[in-house]
């Protein structure tokens, strides 16, 4: 049984041109059938007594937009080029009506007898399923072109689909409303990282400004003349210079293989205090940290780093800081613990974008996790990694 043969009309194979109207006059069509997906398509001959004189091109010269032209096999060309989906769907019967692109598309067996929106809503993310339930029973009285877009589960994964088609019944024909999938899941995706971009840049700067205020402050604290003070600013700034160069390279620009000890002493070298008693301990095992991984691990700590000199134990003249590690198997075990900082409250609110940019770079790229332990002597965080992962 054939796809349309499933449709719950007589009308299922009926012939609609190109523009979405029937042919006018010409009864039944002079051959009709079904595509590789399951939608048919009419070839009519052109009116009587019209002639169609080709043109140098090849295309009737008395007009270029011919429906003889669409025959079944170039439309299928060109929905099969744009990777377009189709669906037909029974006003009252509310039987849908699929090719088979869409029934790959959504990941529903061909085999399926009756297709209808509560087959679909199986499949369709259940944050956007009410938001889609909406927007189909409103279908009918949209006036003009409609567009939703909204997410799907197929085999695990997240897909994006975009539905289109014409509302107010205005090219209904039969009972019957016709339009098609698209598969935006690239698009989608490409605007997510876009976006995570921009919050990202957004936020880097916001933090470059904090910390070269933070590391003037430290500066001034350490110098006894103004000559002093410009000279220790201007390393501290120079070396976080090199650490935003193991966050960020430069295009073309690949950062090597590091020890984890190297790796710390250059990203936490400008929060450093010239004759502070032990301002930061860095106690980690010789262990190697792949190419990579290098910049996702230096993101984590110029995280952490930038946060403590903001508000934590670097951003007073007393506080420390302590980053030990230990190697259990594949677990590595990095713990940044901070002592003498400002009164330390745990966040209340939802975490912001450099903890939840921490949270996703360590969990998708280092295969492991971050905890935060909000003490009243300054914060602990404990990193767990993959050691496979971090030697990549």
């Amino acid at each position: 049984m054939t796809t349309a043969e499933r449709m719950p009309t007589q009308h299922g194979r009926r012939a609609v041109l190109a523009d979405g109207e029937q042919q006018p006059g010409l009864g039944m069509p002079r051959r009709s059938d079904v595509d590789d997906g399951g939608v048919g398509v009419d070839v009519h001959s052109p009116s009587a007594g019209a002639t169609a004189r080709p043109a140098a091109d090849g295309l009737p010269s008395r007009d270029r937009s011919n429906v003889a032209l669409w025959d079944e096999r170039h439309l299928r060309a060109a929905t099969r080029a744009a990777g377009v989906a189709l669906w037909a769907w029974n006003v009252d019967t509310d039987a849908i009506i699929m090719d088979e692109r869409a029934f790959d598309l959504w990941g529903i067996p061909v085999a399926e007898d009756i297709i209808t929106f509560e087959t679909l809503s199986r499949n369709i993310h259940p944050a956007d399923l009410l938001r889609v339930r909406s927007a189909f029973l409103a279908t009918r009285s949209i006036v003009g072109l409609y567009e939703i877009d909204f997410r799907i589960l197929h085999d695990g994964d997240i897909r994006w689909i975009s539905a289109r088609g014409q509302g107010d019944d205005a090219d209904i024909a039969e009972r019957i409303m016709f339009g098609i999938f698209l598969d935006v899941t690239q698009r989608k995706q490409a605007e997510e990282a876009n976006e995570l971009l921009a919050g990202e840049m957004s936020h880097r700067v916001t933090n470059l400004l904090q910390i070269a205020t933070a590391l003037t402050h430290m500066s001034s604290r350490s110098a006894s003349t103004k000559e002093e003070m410009a000279q220790a600013l201007a390393s501290r700034l120079m070396a976080l210079g090199r650490a935003q160069g193991l966050v960020r390279p430069m295009p073309g620009h690949k950062v090597e293989a590091a020890l984890l000890g190297d790796l710390l002493a250059v990203l936490l070298a400008p929060y450093d205090e010239q004759g502070a008693t032990v301002r930061i301990r860095i106690s980690v095992p010789k262990m190697r940290v792949g190419e990579s991984s290098s910049t996702t691990l230096a993101l984590v700590v110029h995280e952490l780093a930038t946060n403590a000199a903001k508000y934590g134990a670097l951003s007073t003249a007393v506080g420390t800081l302590d980053v030990s590690c230990s190697v259990h198997d594949d677990d590595v075990v990095v713990v940044w613990t901070e002592r003498g900082s400002p009164p330390v409250v745990a966040p209340t609110t939802s975490s912001g974008f450099g903890s939840r940019l921490i949270e996703r770079t360590v969990s998708a790229q280092l295969g492991g996790s971050i905890a935060f332990d909000w003490s009243s002597e300054g914060v602990v965080v404990t990193l767990r990694m993959s050691k496979r992962r971090m030697e990549a």
